[in-house]
């Protein structure tokens, strides 16, 4: 007859080897270096765009936050750079992560599809890091990350929804980012309030606490299959609201109903800190377009984010700091007709990116040759 302390024996020593991987979970923290790696641009294509997405059964798609995982499955990761390449990381939110639109129809996907030469003979080549959320300490933390991969310029899309300060950690992957962040703050001397980041106890640091992070690096690599088949990576509806044209007779603001825009409750200094975290790469900073509603109250709103007082504030503030850094500057708010929005007054039709790829492609050789322009 067995020993009758044999399986309380068994199950002690289970539990007290589970604890002893929690603990040493917790200690060395191994999700990044984890996320690092990746099937991906090994047994299956990288992805185009960086993951994102709220229905993953048809869009083999998700979201997650480990922001190693993210750029170890997204094509660059896995592009050894040529001599002739001219790397272009391009940076910003939905509208340039593609809303609604085919990879190849994005910024950066007809970018590539131009064959662009730079004045030294090299090649243009353009990574789409645009992510959904409006968060300009979101664009930061990409872009620190994005050099990793030594681009030859930094194509920044931003709109004042970027901009306020009591927003910039509202975006889910800068809140699941805290020591990203705080490392942000130390580096490049910015304010956040860090205050209302989330900071994991004990147990959040445990296998338990950390179990929706590994189940996401699984799900990632799970779609990786399905990713390479169909080169699928967001749903694309057949009907879907469009963007409101008849708008609110409301003038507000963040609060406020009419200017001036105070420039203090914007994160200017986040927008200076991209560019610091470039260091000597050039950045071409874009003031990205937005829809001009013709519809009811339209005098008031250009659109459903902006109020006009607003907005003309916002583009007066930008300009100015822009001469003052001596900053590539583009401000193509008004570039794009009206017509060409579709969910959304900052997300384009593939006509309307279009229009926006050769109006950036026409400036291109400015920003990346400097030395160059008369």
């Amino acid at each position: 007859m067995k020993d009758p302390r044999f399986w309380p024996r068994v199950l002690l020593k289970a539990l007290l080897l589970f604890i002893a991987l929690n603990l040493l979970f917790a200690a060395i923290q191994p999700l990044p270096a984890l996320g690092k790696i990746s099937a991906y641009n090994l047994l299956f294509p990288g992805r185009l765009r960086l993951p994102f997405g709220e229905n993953s059964a048809v869009s083999y798609n998700l979201s997650l936050y480990n922001v190693d995982a993210m750029f170890a499955s997204h094509e660059i990761a896995g592009a050894q750079k040529d001599s002739d390449e001219f790397r272009v990381l391009v940076v910003g939110d939905s509208s340039v992560w593609g809303t609604l639109l085919k990879p190849q129809e994005t910024l950066a996907g007809q970018l590539n599809s131009a064959n662009l030469t730079l004045c030294d003979g090299r090649r243009l080549r353009a990574f789409n890091l645009g992510y959904p959320t409006l968060s300009l300490t979101k664009d930061l933390m990409i872009i620190e990350e994005g050099m990793r991969y030594k681009p030859d310029l930094i194509l920044w899309l931003v709109t004042l929804e970027s901009f306020p300060r009591d927003r910039q950690l509202e975006s889910p992957l800068v809140a699941n980012n805290p020591a990203r962040i705080k490392s942000l703050v130390s580096t490049y001397d910015v304010y956040l309030d860090q205050n209302q980041l989330k900071s994991n106890d004990f147990l959040g640091r445990t296998i338990i606490g950390e179990r929706r992070g590994l189940a996401d690096l699984i799900r990632l690599q799970s779609y990786g299959v399905m990713w390479a088949a169909t080169g699928v990576d967001q749903v694309y509806p057949a009907d879907y609201e469009k963007a409101a044209h008849d708008l609110e007779a409301d003038t507000s603001f963040e609060g406020q109903t009419s200017g001036p825009l105070v420039s203090e409750d914007l994160s200017l200094d986040v927008l200076e800190a991209g560019f610091k975290a470039a260091g000597s790469t050039p950045v071409l900073l874009v003031n990205e377009p937005i829809m001009i509603s013709s519809g009811e109250n339209s005098d008031l709103r250009f659109n459903f984010y902006y109020p006009r007082w607003a907005y003309d504030d916002y583009r007066s503030i930008l300009s100015s700091l822009a001469g003052q850094h001596d900053w590539n500057y583009l401000d193509l708010w008004n570039l794009v007709p009206e017509t060409e929005y579709t969910n959304s007054a900052i997300h384009l039709t593939p006509a309307g990116e279009a229009l926006l790829t050769q109006t950036i492609a026409a400036a291109l050789p400015d920003a990346a040759c400097p030395a160059s322009a008369p």
